[in-house]
């Protein structure tokens, strides 16, 4: 930690001269989980997280009744690095009167709803986060060498300076919409992350049409399924994938997120990643095998006795354009496989259709500092640092996918990678590294060395001498 850090008061936003040892930039779950650890292990790091909103949300727009976390609760800010930070979600859950009912509440996959509830406690606690705080540009000092990191307050126009050693990238992801789907009434035709601001709007429609195959569209094709009865719109859900497949869930599956996989993953040839990594969406972009089962369910319920449901699922159909035609809009729509178009339409269009890591505007003065690759993507290093020639870090946050694989949005490794974030910051093991965490390998380097014996050397290649079924 620098003098100048611990001279000053770490909740004084006044002191524009004190340089604090990081500054983190966003406060979604994993800068969130870094604020946390700092507090319970390393409380000597004076740190400020800089959030545009003025409270705290996750996923507003879905924290839908009777959703859930597609991970363990486990997987919250802190314990699978440090069990006994004060932070954790069974300490939220003692400390808010509720750890014996979550204990006869008998299951590892928590409400989303309470997920929420337990971050924005979190955050409440730390004296590191600031809101209302929107980041404008960050340069570098090279007089003092470090980040000077400029914002302002949304609303009344405040202007702030914060200065760090290091900086803590955690901007998140914004909702995707293809361009040819884009400029027409936001109240009909709009991303799943705005459903439950509009659910009321949606009510009100005689047809209602979902795009997509994740788990959001299907969450909001459930809800509005359950609710159909009460109103009586024609349902339909569409998406140009190969059907509603459910999400890989099985436990030898999962081992795809694990420290092990990120490494294997890294380690290969950026081409093989980037032929990889568009193929396993079915790792983290299905649907959640139980959503599936319950919307099946409840089909079957609805057609008892030779009634229709009014209900069209679609598959192998992409959605090309919308236009407005009158009271409702008209979907372009073209089956893939059978090459056959057709015209779908829809009062109301809620669009399924993923999320997007733009790089973010404020790092345009120290652009040319930052490594990137041939498709203009951040250079990353193995522990998950952006590449910059600057003596300060930057630590990325869910922006290395096309480096480190599908596990990097997994909220289950946000404690790995911020154990890392943590050691470099306080140059010591404040927290534990995991490796050797599953059953499987993926390179064959390390399948030898946990099979000695098993394998000879012919050449450059290792050949398998153990015996396979056919």
């Amino acid at each position: 930690m620098t003098e100048d850090a611990r001279d000053a008061d770490a909740g004084d936003d006044t002191d524009a001269d004190a340089v604090r040892d990081v500054v983190g930039v966003g406060l979604g779950p994993f800068n969130l989980g870094l604020a946390a650890m700092l507090d319970g292990v390393a409380e000597d790091v004076d740190a400020a997280f800089l959030e545009r909103d003025p409270e705290f949300h996750w996923h507003e727009g879905m924290l839908l009744e009777g959703a859930t976390l597609e991970v363990p609760f486990l997987a919250d800010l802190v314990t699978l690095a440090d069990p006994t930070n004060p932070h954790s979600y069974l300490n939220y859950l003692r400390e808010t009167g509720r750890i014996y009912e979550f204990y006869f509440y008998e299951t590892f996959q928590v409400p989303r709803r309470e997920y929420d509830d337990y971050l924005r406690w979190v955050a409440e606690r730390l004296d590191s986060c600031r809101f209302s705080r929107e980041v404008t540009a960050v340069r570098w000092d090279d007089e003092r060498e470090h980040y000077v990191v400029a914002a302002r307050h949304p609303e009344t126009g405040e202007r702030f300076e914060y200065r760090g050693e290091h900086l803590a990238l955690g901007v998140g992801s914004r909702p995707r919409i293809p361009e040819s789907l884009r400029g027409l009434p936001e109240d009909d035709v709009f991303h799943t992350a705005k459903y439950r601001y509009n659910r009321d709007r949606v009510l009100e429609a005689n047809s209602v049409t979902v795009v997509g195959s994740g788990q959001s569209a299907a969450e909001v094709f459930q809800d509005l399924l359950e609710r159909r009865p009460d109103h009586g719109y024609r349902l339909d859900w569409l998406t140009r994938s190969d059907g509603f497949f459910p999400m890989e869930y099985s436990k030898l599956g999962l081992q795809h997120f694990t420290p092990e996989y990120e490494q294997y993953v890294y380690d290969l040839p950026q081409a093989v990643k980037d032929d990889l990594i568009p193929d396993q969406d079915l790792l983290y972009k299905g649907v959640d095998p139980e959503t599936s089962a319950e919307i099946y369910d409840l089909l079957y319920r609805r057609s008892i006795g030779d009634r229709d449901p009014d209900v069209g699922l679609f598959a192998m159909t992409d959605v090309r354009e919308i236009e407005s035609v009158g009271d409702a809009y008209a979907l372009d729509c073209h089956q893939w496989q059978e090459e056959a178009s057709f015209v779908h339409e829809s009062e109301v269009v809620v669009l399924g259709t993923g999320y997007e890591r733009p790089i973010p505007d404020f790092l345009d003065p120290i652009e040319d500092a930052v490594g990137w690759d041939e498709r203009g993507r951040y250079e990353v290093t193995e522990d998950h640092r952006l590449a910059v020639d600057l003596p300060g870090d930057v630590f990325l946050q869910n922006a290395e996918v096309h480096t480190h694989g599908v596990g990097v949005p997994d909220l289950g490794l946000g404690c790995y990678r911020n154990a890392q974030f943590v050691n470099r910051l306080v140059g010591r093991e404040a927290c534990p590294e995991d490796s050797d965490t599953v059953f499987q390998d993926f390179a064959v380097d390390r399948f030898v060395e946990h099979a000695p014996g098993a394998s000879r050397e012919r050449g450059s290649e290792t050949t398998a001498t153990t015996t396979q079924d056919d």
